[in-house]
């Protein structure tokens, strides 16, 4: 049974108004490849939110790991047992720092001291927005990582946004170490699954294709098995070196979108829908444009959202109408807070 395996939740959080964190990162120069935007370091002030959220909604998680480059937030409660404090330091091959770039740490996040086989994996910008139960991230008897693969492909037309680019990387390697057709053969039943809906006849159609070209993506908690992470290593050290290697992101590099594909290539992965997790919410301009979220949250329409930054956004008014919403439905501290 599930609930015989502990599942653990990572979450990475940087603080991009710290002034040692901006003057180490000002000691390096990105090259023109790299992305340095601010919108990818700003701090929205609503951490306390997703604790709140994970308290109340998903009381069963064994650990929650706070990766961080070193700073906290000033009203986190770091004696609460449930806590590890997980610094790039304290996991991250030393080589490797400092970093300002999710991928090396999200390709060492295996690294972390005490972390459970089975976690599930958050950006500081996914909400849980009510009860959630341990099924919606791992199910089944073997208690696998729950995902949909279903067959997509990829457009790198766009210049300016690097993670067409990653993807296809991701792609590339896996497409050296299997053989779409064969995989698919081996683990029918979670390619052709009626939790896809249409697309499992879209993954019917491609059946025939030896190369996967792209898998159809959510930018929300995924789960994964720390055993992945440690098998990729393995068979791909040199390839997974170099990008842990890069102080900015870049289009030459890898992520955890490569973890992913390859449980759901080896079938690691227990069937459900696109969609049933939740939705990506893309924010742009200012709080009369984004009335929608603010329902969203309120109403708790979904067990998850993804709030996605962007660079159009009048920051200031959107991020305390943003925190307004959550405190509608959060209000009371959680245990992780002073």
């Amino acid at each position: 049974m599930s609930e015989n395996y502990p599942i653990d939740f990572v979450v990475t959080w940087v603080d991009g108004n710290d002034p040692v964190w901006q003057a180490e990162k000002a000691k390096y120069s990105p090259s023109k490849n790299a992305d340095n935007r601010n919108v990818r370091f700003r701090d929205w002030d609503n951490m306390q939110y997703w604790f709140r959220a994970v308290e109340k909604f998903a009381p069963w998680v064994n650990k929650i790991h706070f990766v961080t480059y070193g700073h906290l937030p000033k009203w986190l409660n770091i004696d609460n047992p449930k806590l590890n404090i997980a610094k790039h330091s304290d996991f991250i091959p030393q080589k490797y720092l400092p970093t300002f770039s999710s991928q090396p740490i999200e390709l060492n996040l295996h690294r972390i001291n005490g972390l459970a086989e089975r976690f599930v994996y958050f950006n500081d910008d996914m909400f849980l927005l009510r009860p959630v139960k341990r099924e919606l991230f791992f199910a089944g008897k073997d208690c696998l990582p729950t995902d949909f693969a279903i067959t997509s492909t990829i457009s790198t037309t766009t210049k300016e946004d690097m993670m067409p680019f990653i993807k296809l990387n991701c792609v590339t390697i896996l497409n050296g170490h299997f053989d779409k057709k064969e995989q698919m053969k081996k683990h029918f039943s979670k390619w052709v699954n009626l939790a896809y809906g249409w697309n499992a006849l879209r993954n019917l159609i491609f059946y025939g294709q030896h190369r996967f070209k792209g898998f159809a993506n959510n930018h929300l908690a995924f789960s994964f098995l720390k055993s992945e992470y440690e098998d990729i290593w393995e068979k791909e050290y040199e390839s997974l070196d170099d990008t842990s290697s890069h102080k900015f992101r870049s289009k030459l590099d890898l992520d955890n979108w490569l973890i992913r594909y390859w449980q759901l290539t080896r079938g690691n992965f227990y069937p459900i829908g696109r969609h049933v997790k939740g939705k990506v919410y893309e924010i742009y301009n200012g709080v009369e444009q984004n009335q929608e979220l603010f329902k969203i949250i309120e109403n708790q329409a979904m067990p998850m959202i993804c709030i996605n930054d962007n660079d159009n956004v009048d920051f200031e008014p959107m991020k305390e109408r943003i925190k307004q919403a959550f405190d509608r439905i959060l209000p009371e501290k959680s245990s992780f807070e002073k």
